[in-house]
């Protein structure tokens, strides 16, 4: 049992390393935060989504926004769209699960915002169809994605490939490089309320 604690951790540990031995990816987790933070500046707003653990981290990551990251400052608008059970089976019961995600974003998603979608395989097919309608409606796309990318790869803007072909390895990323995602945000909008300054 031990053996298997310490293989876990460090496994996870490895992943962490080779995503911080990579330029091209840390610079890819800039860029996001970078979009994220010049969305909340023009007064735009984030939604997430994904399926699973996935849905999970998207949750996760828009409560980070909406209340705080280190420290007390105003919300920041942020929707993960796994939430509503209402909407959930509406749009499940009347258009099919994979127009789950698409739609909300026809409804609340106008240019400017920004789809954070969130897939290990890169190929769920909602976070797909989603990603299609941030096209159409000119809302900026981030992805996260395993080590493939799947069909994401070619739909968002920023498609960050954490190096792992092993789910719990990939996820364990994802809240990583949401948090990092959080912690520029709110640093670069609001770090003259930051008490450790």
């Amino acid at each position: 049992m031990k053996n298997i604690v310490i293989q876990q951790i460090q496994a996870s540990i490895l992943t962490k390393e080779e995503i911080l031995k990579d330029h091209t990816l840390t610079d890819l987790i800039c860029d996001a935060a970078t979009v994220v933070t010049d969305a909340y500046k023009a007064g735009n707003k984030t939604m997430l989504a994904g399926n699973g653990g996935s849905a999970a981290d998207a949750q996760h990551i828009a409560a980070e926004f909406v209340s705080r990251f280190y420290f007390d400052r105003p919300g920041l608008s942020s929707i993960a769209l796994s939430t509503d059970t209402s909407i959930i089976t509406a749009i499940g019961n009347d258009y099919g699960y994979e127009k789950l995600f698409s739609r909300q974003i026809q409804a609340h998603g106008k240019a400017g915002d920004v789809f954070i979608g969130i897939s290990t395989s890169g190929n769920s097919p909602n976070v797909l169809e989603a990603l299609k309608i941030c096209r159409e409606q000119g809302v900026k796309s981030i992805g996260l994605t395993g080590l493939s990318g799947g069909k994401m790869g070619d739909l968002c803007d920023i498609c960050i490939k954490v190096p792992s072909a092993e789910t719990p390895r990939i996820q364990e990323a994802h809240i990583l490089i949401g948090h990092i995602i959080c912690c520029i945000v709110e640093e670069e909008i609001f770090g003259h309320m930051n008490p450790k300054k």
